[in-house]
């Protein structure tokens, strides 16, 4: 489980704080498998996953400490 800051598009000013804990997501090990997301700069030892067209997010995370490992909450996307 893990916390993930409340979804909000970078433009909006909405006040820091708050979030959800992601409970399922999808592990994705290699970056090019993304087509359309961006990473926040470093917070701690995690970078956050953000859509590249809106910058809304957070979508999911990657830790720094492996390499190969980025997760997509699977509430904060639309899938099949």
């Amino acid at each position: 489980m893990l916390l993930l800051p409340a979804m909000r598009k970078k433009a909006a000013a909405a006040a820091a704080g708050g979030g959800d804990v992601v409970r399922e997501h999808w592990l994705v090990r290699d970056m090019f498998s993304f087509e359309n997301v961006g990473f926040t700069r470093d917070v701690g030892n995690v970078k956050f996953l953000v859509c590249a067209d809106c910058e809304a997010g957070p979508i999911g995370w990657h830790c720094l400490d492996d390499k190969d490992s980025f997760y997509v909450a699977l509430e904060r996307v639309a899938h099949e």
